[in-house]
Parts: structure tokens; sequence; C-alpha cells
């Protein structure tokens, strides 16, 4: 594989479910891709779409727009994942030579919410809600380890703060532990701003090879190199969380195809869907020792201009989960800080970043990414 370069992203701001069309979502970030890589849609050759709630056949009504160019495009569903599978096929497309320029967008509205186990001829006597499975995770965690029910929600509060300095998120109000604590419980400890939103948006990402780079004249110094991407689905696992052990396997998978440590890494955007979830990921992929990534994230490793910052965009929740748009915007954000270009949540001396989630299913998907 020859390596492959992210030259532009661009987002639409995440927002809660309005009468925005999908089409006026997506081609925004398209757009403003576009712009940032200094390129003209005639130039790409070949588009993913990652979207999981919104419908089939959507690419061609959004693309449209743009201009009929006659360039393949494919829809990815991965379910949260769908975005970072859509960035991992145009990864693929570029590096396997079969293209020179491919996009990736994630674009949804939170209209259908199906899952296949009816149409499986699944007949289920107890169905789970994602929030009560992670609550129930988080009594686990509070039990094995000592943890406080203000201990979980300080992951809240520390992306909060982040959410409040970045535009493109869809929650922007620093909360205080107080705020955080505060009712409704959706399930057991776990508050409504301990849960992410999930509302409608977009995210691109545009990458091309090195000959492209060259032959288009674009700007090799914010060029981000895509280290590696991986992907896994979850094996059998003995009385271990699922999600974790599956995130410790693909991350590990990941740093070893980019040749690093998890100590090199700078900016990691994860899948913080619940707060728990931030203790658990950044646990499995070697941040800190399993029990003991509250005192890291009380000590303020985990801030910005920390050890490294985790979920400097304020994360999926404060940044939103629109599920279709989320990992895309994941390597945007990444992106923006390894170039430097962040603002004022930017991580002094950002170089390399890792981009994580996870989807039912259960799938995981982790890319490294670094300025080189």
């Amino acid at each position: 594989m020859r390596p492959v370069h992210v030259v532009g992203v661009g987002l639409h701001p995440y927002q809660r479910l309005s009468d925005t069309p999908y089409t006026r979502l997506g081609v925004h970030a398209v757009r403003a891709a576009l712009a940032d890589a200094g390129l003209q849609w005639r130039q790409v050759q070949t588009a993913y779409t990652g979207t999981a709630t919104t419908g089939m056949g959507l690419s061609r009504l959004m693309f449209r727009h743009l201009g009929a160019t006659g360039i393949p495009m494919t829809q990815v569903e991965n379910a949260s994942a769908s975005g970072s599978t859509a960035f991992r096929q145009a990864c693929v497309e570029v590096g396997a030579g079969l293209a020179d320029v491919a996009i990736a967008v994630g674009v949804d509205k939170p209209l259908h919410f199906l899952l296949p186990q009816k149409a499986a001829g699944v007949r289920e006597l107890v169905r789970v809600a994602p929030a009560t499975h992670f609550a129930l995770l988080a009594s686990r965690y509070q039990h094995d380890h000592g943890v406080t029910p203000e201990q979980l929600a300080a992951v809240a509060v520390k992306n909060s703060c982040n959410g409040a300095l970045n535009p493109n998120a869809q929650r922007r109000k620093a909360r205080t532990l107080a705020e955080v604590l505060a009712p409704p419980q959706i399930s057991g400890t776990l508050t409504r701003l301990q849960c992410c939103p999930v509302g409608e948006g977009a995210a691109a990402a545009i990458v091309a090879s090195d000959d492209a780079i060259a032959r288009l004249g674009l700007d090799r110094s914010r060029a981000v190199t895509v280290l590696s991407s991986a992907s896994r689905s979850e094996t059998v696992y003995d009385g271990e969380n699922f999600d974790a052990a599956l995130t410790r396997e693909t991350t590990a998978q990941a740093l070893s195809d980019a040749g690093i440590t998890a100590a090199d890494l700078d900016v990691v955007e994860l899948h913080d869907a619940f707060t728990v979830e931030e203790l658990l990921y950044v646990e499995a992929m070697g941040l800190a020792e399993p029990g003991r990534a509250v005192f890291a994230l009380e000590a303020g490793e985990f801030d910005i201009g920390g050890r490294v910052a985790v979920s400097a965009s304020g994360g999926l929740l404060s940044m939103g989960h629109p599920i279709g748009p989320t990992g895309v915007g994941q390597i945007a954000e990444i992106t923006t800080q390894l170039r430097g270009e962040a603002g004022p949540r930017q991580h002094p001396g950002a170089r390399t970043g890792l981009a994580h989630m996870v989807g039912v299913g259960a799938v995981c998907l982790v890319h490294v990414l670094r300025l080189t």
C-alpha cells in the first residue's frame, strides 16, 4: 500500500434535528473540505458516504449539487462506525492505487433507528437500551475500582469545557460538576449530561496520494499522513466487557501497524457516548492502567495541554453523535489539531493522533494519523 494523506477536511456544525435537508448538511461539509484542500469537485475520483439513520441511495441526491461527474459512489453503514468505515474505504482505495483522490463523507438525520433482529427472525425477550448497558458497566467499574459518581461525571465536565471552544459542537456550554450530576437520571447514575446528544450534521475528509499532491499542487505542509487503519469485530471474551476488549485489540493492531506505542499519542478522539466509556477505552488503549483513568483525569493528564488531549473536540458527549458523520468528524478534529489550526482548543505540540469508534454488532475502527 502506498502512503495516504488527509489533504482537506470540512464540517457542518452538529445540531438538533431540524428542517434542514441532509443534502444541504452534506454539501456544506464537502465544499468546506474542497476549499480546505484547494481542490475542485471534478478532481475527486471516488466517494464513500457513511450514514446509518437517514435512508438508502442518498449519495446521488447529495453529490448532484456539486456536479454530475460520473464519480463512483458507495454508501457505507456500520452503525456508529459508519463514518470511520467510509474513511477507511477511501484510504484503502487510494492506498491500493485505484484512485489518487478520494472523499469520505458522513451525513445523517436521526430519522430511522432500525435493528436487524426482527428481520433475522430473532425474538427479543429483553431489550437493553444503550444507556442501561453503559449504566451497568459504570456500576461495575465503580464497584471494581472504588470510583465515585463525581469522578465518573468529571469526564463530562472536561469534555464540556472542550466543546465550549468548538464552533461545530452541538453542546457549546461548559458545565460544572453540579450541573453534570443534576437530574434527570437517564439510567443508573448516568445523568442527561453524561449521555451524548444524537442530532444531525455532516463531516468530510479528502485523502490523496503523494502523486496527486504533487500533480495538483496541493500544500504538502498541511497534508496529514494516515499511518494505519485497523478494523475488527468482536470475538468471544471470557467475562470481559466486549467493547473494551475489542478496543484493546483494535488499538493494539493500529499502533503496531503505525510503528508507535500509546505513549507516542498527543491527541485522541474516542467513542465517549457515555462518560464511563472514556475511562474504559483510555485504559484499553494503554493510556492508563486499569482502574487508574479517573486519577489521570483528576491530574489533568487528559486535558488540552496535558499528557494527551482526550476528546479535545468535546467528544461525543459535547461535540455530539449524529452517527454517520461522527467518525469522519474525528478525523477532521485530529487533522486540525496536527496542523496546529485548532485555535483555543489547540493541544500544544500535537504531532500524532488516534481516532477510535465502536459500533453495535460489535465493530471497532481505529486510525492513527501523523503530521510528517
